[in-house]
């Protein structure tokens, strides 16, 4: 016999995605129990909250999330109810997967997140009954094959905590690189920040943003944006950084 919430912690477990093989190994429940759990008890609404949702607890971090979330963010349906936010991080940036988890913990300090270690890269995840209130534009298909288009109220952060958003976009689909040319038979050596991104909306709301924060940008293609100009690029440097 097990007390309801040692039961509740191993469903919640089960309910982070967690195959019940690892579940029983670490809490010494049978397999067999934990299904039939499942079976009898419905624990997501118990589990997380089921109240309207209230937006996001920390403003500045939700803008860096977005631009996470625009980039390489998706959201999935659970079978119980609810949804999975992941953002994909790859594991060259070990920085950026911390950021990830602390700015997924201020938006939402209720809903647990961990990390889901994939080829090349980890999936950092939340589960939560209202990650599709806060991403309003998940929807089916791929982001660059639908309209992307902020709400008022995302807008309304995103202009309060602009520099954010654009760190959360330069970290999903952009970089920070050294490039270099022959002047006068030397070699100079000059840093450039690169976006890619097939979405002309995402693209859009990346480059009006920094036309709004006097960064100067250039269409390097259909779906490259250059930051090259000393002055920009300092900007950019002081803001926002190379990935580590």
């Amino acid at each position: 016999m097990y007390d309801p919430i040692t039961r509740r912690r191993a469903l919640e477990l089960v309910a982070q995605g967690r195959s019940l093989n690892s579940v029983s190994k670490e809490t010494g429940i049978s397999r067999s129990a934990l299904r039939a759990w499942q079976v009898r008890i419905d624990p997501l609404p118990r589990l997380n909250q089921v109240a309207a949702c209230t937006g996001p607890a920390d403003s500045p971090a939700y803008a860096y999330l977005l631009g996470l979330y625009l980039g390489d963010g998706c959201i999935s349906p659970h079978p119980r109810g609810g949804h999975h936010l992941r953002i994909f991080c790859a594991d060259a940036w070990p920085g950026l997967i911390d950021q990830c988890r602390a700015a997924i913990t201020k938006v939402r300090p209720n809903d647990k997140v961990y990390v889901l270690q994939r080829q090349g890269c980890v999936a950092v995840t939340s589960y939560g009954r209202h990650w599709t209130c806060l991403f309003p534009q998940h929807g089916p298909g791929k982001k660059h094959e639908r309209r992307i288009a902020l709400e008022p109220w995302q807008q309304e952060i995103v202009d309060a905590h602009p520099w954010e958003f654009i760190r959360g976009l330069i970290h999903s689909d952009g970089c920070r690189i050294t490039n270099w040319t022959v002047r006068n038979g030397k070699r100079y050596e000059y840093p450039r920040y690169f976006f890619t991104n097939r979405s002309a909306d995402i693209t859009a709301l990346l480059t009006s943003t920094l036309d709004r924060l006097g960064v100067e940008w250039r269409q390097a293609n259909a779906f490259n944006v250059s930051i090259a100009r000393k002055a920009s690029v300092a900007l950019m440097d002081a803001r926002i950084g190379p990935k580590y």
